[in-house]
């Protein structure tokens, strides 16, 4: 997709998106347009045995002030365009927001896509076509298959609070799969200097499903102190996403709001210099 075709399809979303306190924004993503192309990016090479990365330092991503909305885009979103970062593997979205107080995303649409989002601090109200109406906290994840089609509405749910959450979208194994919601909350003491499982394609592990084949896991990892991790399945890659504190990956360091993409490796190891909370994303890579 050219820079031209991309400003086209982003411009109607990224008009609602500015209006979404006042007017209530109309948005949709684009699944069925990024589909025949997920892989392109950072495709898995097999003759190389040995690990690769791309490093993705926080000032490198896209930026947007809207006022009531403070946003990074980790890959190509609405106006923010860069054919080099349009997905890893099955992870389009990874944007951290930071909504002001009882503001928020108006009554919009999605299909086939599973949305992710991770309170990092504060409360998000929300309310879907489906009749769900809930609030998540910081320690919470929530997961929505889009799947056929779904709207649904997020706002700030403190009117003098501003919050922080991460939002991240995911192709779903197939297409126009059954809506669906859930969202869990979890112990601070299970991700102390070891990985808390949030997100897989199982319903019966701790965390919560999805419909493909990721797991997401974070930590609280102290200084001076190191974890393994061994991948889920084989072929898949491997996005981390360093939410605070500073470690050393693959001889690559990190700091707040670094990521660090790995592939063609079966495990790695973290190593914190600083008191870290750290976001591990297993991806399928096509």
């Amino acid at each position: 997709m050219d820079r031209k075709s991309f400003l086209k399809r982003s411009a109607a979303a990224a008009a609602a998106l500015a209006a979404a306190p006042a007017l209530g924004a109309t948005s949709k993503n684009t699944a069925e347009e990024m589909a025949p192309h997920v892989g392109f990016n950072h495709l898995p090479i097999k003759e190389i045995k040995t690990m690769n990365t791309v490093f993705h330092p926080a000032n490198s991503r896209g930026h947007a002030d809207h006022g009531w909305l403070k946003t990074y885009h980790s890959f190509s979103f609405a106006q923010y365009y860069n054919p080099e970062r349009m997905h890893f593997g099955v992870l389009r979205v990874l944007n951290d927001d930071t909504i002001a107080g009882g503001t928020g995303f108006g009554r919009h649409p999605h299909d086939n896509m599973e949305i992710i989002t991770i309170p990092l601090e504060g409360a998000l109200e929300h309310q879907d076509s489906m009749g769900n109406k809930a609030v998540i906290t910081a320690g919470e994840v929530q997961v929505m298959t889009a799947g056929s089609g779904i709207q649904h509405s997020e706002y700030n749910a403190h009117k003098d609070q501003t919050g922080r959450f991460l939002q991240i979208w995911a192709f779903p194994r197939a297409p126009n799969l059954t809506p669906r919601y859930d969202q869990k909350k979890f112990e601070p003491a299970g991700m102390q200097n070891q990985w808390q499982l949030l997100v897989s394609p199982n319903p019966e592990d701790s965390g919560v499903w999805v419909n493909q084949d990721l797991w997401f896991h974070q930590t609280q990892l102290e200084a001076g102190k190191n974890l393994s991790y061994r991948l889920q399945k084989p072929g898949n890659g491997l996005y981390l996403f360093m939410i605070e504190g500073e470690a050393q990956v693959a001889q690559q360091k990190l700091q707040r709001r670094d990521a660090l993409g790995m592939w063609d490796t079966s495990e790695f190891q973290i190593q914190a210099d600083q008191n870290s909370h750290v976001l591990l994303m297993e991806i399928p890579m096509r």
